[in-house]
Parts: structure tokens; C-alpha cells; sequence
């Protein structure tokens, strides 16, 4: 067994250590170190893109399944439906972590401190685990400041960003108080984001990954890497893309609507990617291949004039 998967299952993990992982018992129960000490699971779910009408059923399977992480956003308009579902599922709240983000219209430092008191409503919780500025666009240092002031208050336990370059990333702390716990960036094997992910490691900030699974483009479940690969294992491509990527210390929300899939997907912790295999996604990587260029300036401008 590799070093590295040996540290993620002991118990005990350094204090500031960002990739020490924690096994305790249960089915899935790792978990990160964040920059201020707060523990974040190392695997979570997301609710993009689910339509409200089934949201509650999907987060009451996933919550039944063993995931302790529900992530969300202001902007998916399904916020009401996933505190629905962490209300009817009997779960104490201490044993959840629950993540929602604010979009870019209310960046005012005002407005940012009343779409956090909308979140808190439609998600029936008195705090959140993590709160993330949703994109690097409009007045993010007046929403940060505001995110600042709600975490100093202890109604958020640990801020970050969503797709932040590290330039924008760096900016940010640099003239801010509080440094951010968290990065969400676009990862997957076609896009493994290695530059910035050396430079949250460097910086003591977790790497959380969305679209995991590159939103299902470029052939991933049928790759012939990732399929030879997950064959060798007896598992499928998804799990082999979610143990690599928390292999490398990334932290991985995954979405399914489908509950077979969804307990697929929890299930990653008791295989082992030699170095061979790791090698193999490695050289997948096409810098270029993210779903969304983020610093593309007609889709910010597409974006601020849909959305913002």
C-alpha cells in the first residue's frame, strides 16, 4: 500500500497538515484538515443541475447512503429542497457539512450579508459549514469582507472561493483578513489543474473539485486509460476517477441521481492506484480542456449580462 494511502487511513492526522486524510468508522468518514482546523469530508455530493422537483428525494438517498457532504448554491435555485431533505432525514446536524455559495448579483458588501440570511432561511440551518464566493466577477471584495464578518461571527465555520485563478486567488488574501479554507475548481483527468494545485498546496488552501467527471464529455466511462485501469481493480471508471483525484489530496463532490451510482461513487476507499496507474491518468491532461474558460472575456460578459 502506497505511503500515501496509508497516512489517509490513520486516525490521527497533524493539526495543519491539508493532506492528511481521517478514517474512523462507518463506510465513509475521511476527511480534510482545513487551514483553520475545521474537518471537511473528503468526499461530498452535489446538487448542480438537479431540477427542484427532485432534489429533496435525491439528497434523502444520498444522506441515506452514507454521504455526509451536500453541496449547493444559491444560484441552483435548490436550496429549499436540500434543507428539506437534511430536515426529514434524522440526522444530527453536527454530523453534516453543508456547503452553499453566493452568486455574483450580490456582491454589494449589504446584499452579500442578506443573500446569506436567504440561504440560512431556504436551508432551515443557524450556521453553515462552508460558504464559497461563487465566481471571480463584480465586487468580490466587498462580498468577502461581508463573508469575513459572518465567519468572525461563527455562523459560517470555514469561507472560500469557486473558480479562482491563483493570480485572483493570491490577490484576494494578500489584502484581506481572512485567508480562504477552500478553492472549488473544474478537475478531472482532462483537466487536472496542476499549477494551481501546487499553489494551494503551497498556500495551505484545499483543492475541491467540481465536474469530476468533466460533465461526462471527452468519452470519460468508456476511456480506454481510465477503463483498463478500473477492469484491473474490479471497479468502474467513475470510482477510478474519485480515488485519484482524492488520491492527489483533492477534495471530490460527485453528482448522481441515481441511487446505485451514488453508492458507487462512496465507495473508493479500499482499493490502491500504484504509481503505474497514476501515471497513466497523468498523462491525460489537456491544459485547454476545461468545460468553461472562465477567463474567456465573452463568457464573462455572456455570464454577467444572463446572470449577474
Amino acid at each position: 500500500m502506497s505511503a500515501f494511502l496509508t497516512q489517509i487511513k490513520e486516525i490521527v492526522c497533524e493539526h495543519n497538515n491539508l493532506n492528511n486524510f481521517s478514517q474512523s468508522k462507518g463506510r465513509l468518514l475521511k476527511s480534510v484538515r482545513l487551514n483553520n482546523g475545521v474537518m471537511m469530508p473528503a468526499i461530498g455530493f452535489g446538487v448542480y443541475q438537479i431540477p427542484q422537483t427532485e432534489t429533496e428525494r435525491v439528497v434523502s438517498d444520498a444522506l441515506e447512503v452514507g454521504y455526509r457532504m451536500i453541496d449547493t448554491a444559491q444560484s441552483y435555485f435548490n436550496e429549499q429542497q436540500v434543507g428539506d431533505a437534511i430536515k426529514h432525514s434524522g440526522l444530527k446536524r453536527e454530523d453534516l457539512f453543508i456547503t452553499t455559495k453566493l452568486w455574483v448579483q450580490d456582491y454589494e458588501y449589504d446584499d452579500a450579508l442578506r443573500a446569506f440570511d436567504e440561504s440560512m432561511k431556504r436551508l432551515g440551518l443557524d450556521y453553515l459549514d462552508l460558504y464559497l464566493l461563487h465566481k471571480p466577477y463584480g465586487n468580490y471584495y466587498a462580498a468577502w469582507r461581508a463573508c469575513e464578518k459572518l465567519y468572525k461571527e461563527g455562523r459560517i465555520k470555514a469561507i472560500g472561493v469557486t473558480s479562482f485563478s491563483s493570480e485572483r486567488l493570491q490577490d484576494l488574501f494578500l489584502h484581506n483578513e481572512v485567508k480562504p479554507a477552500v478553492n472549488q475548481l473544474e478537475t478531472n483527468p482532462f483537466f487536472q489543474q496542476k499549477e494551481a494545485h501546487e499553489f494551494l498546496q503551497h498556500e495551505g488552501i484545499q483543492h475541491e473539485a467540481w465536474a469530476p467527471f468533466a460533465e461526462g464529455k471527452n468519452g470519460i466511462f468508456t476511456h480506454p486509460v481510465l477503463k483498463a485501469i478500473a477492469d484491473k481493480h474490479g471497479k468502474s471508471v467513475g470510482q477510478v476517477v474519485l480515488h485519484w483525484m482524492i488520491q492527489r489530496g483533492i477534495v471530490v463532490i460527485p453528482k448522481s441521481t441515481h441511487l446505485e451510482r451514488m453508492k458507487q461513487n462512496i465507495d473508493v476507499f479500499d482499493f490502491e492506484l500504484i504509481p503505474d496507474d497514476m501515471q497513466r491518468i497523468a498523462q491525460m491532461n489537456q491544459t485547454d480542456k476545461g468545460t468553461v474558460n472562465f477567463n474567456d472575456p465573452a463568457f464573462i460578459k455572456q455570464l454577467i449580462e444572463t446572470y449577474g
